[in-house]
């Protein structure tokens, strides 16, 4: 079986099922590996900015190893079918935003159409506009005082001369009373 049918499978398992939006992330990360000459991300070599939360990320989560977890994986929420990749080892980045496809598809068209496109055709390349962002920090942890949750130091507000998390902490607005 070739490579990118096994890719497939594994994407549509993990998804679990497949569908347009699960091709476009697909297609997103095969070229984005062709254009960088990426491979799978052990650490934070490959980064992934995402414009959406959409089922496509499934896919280069799959590819990419991008992940929250790992802290290669980060969501810039605009809504858009756009994906900006860089690879930290050789200081290349891409964007690539989906090109408009009919809108009097039906789903399945849509699916059967995004399988046959090629990335190239499917996506304009575009200069990354997000500066690559640094590499994941490990914070210190701190007990809130109030709730007694622990919470990472960057999360921790003073308040009364008390530590506290972000859901005990009450910001002062004079205008939202």
């Amino acid at each position: 079986m070739d490579e990118n049918k096994v890719l497939w499978e594994k994407c549509a398992a993990f998804h679990g099922h497949v569908c347009g939006g699960l091709t476009i992330g697909y297609k997103a990360a095969l070229y984005a590996i062709e254009l960088l000459d990426l491979s799978f991300s052990e650490d934070e070599q490959v980064v992934c900015i995402t414009e959406n939360d959409a089922c496509g990320v499934d896919a280069i989560q799959v590819i990419l190893g991008c992940s929250v977890g790992k802290g290669n994986l980060l969501f810039h929420m605009r809504g858009k079918q756009a994906f900006s990749f860089y690879n930290r080892k050789n200081g290349k980045s891409v964007r690539l935003v989906l090109k408009p496809r009919d809108r009097e598809m039906s789903r399945e068209e849509s699916f059967a159409y995004y399988q046959a496109c090629e990335p190239r055709e499917m996506f304009d390349v575009k200069e990354a506009t997000i500066q690559l962002p640094e590499r994941a920090r490990l914070f210190d942890s701190y007990v809130c005082e109030c709730c007694g949750e622990t919470t990472g130091a960057n999360w921790i507000r003073i308040a009364d001369g008390k530590k506290l998390c972000l859901d005990c902490y009450k910001t002062y607005d004079r205008f939202n009373v």
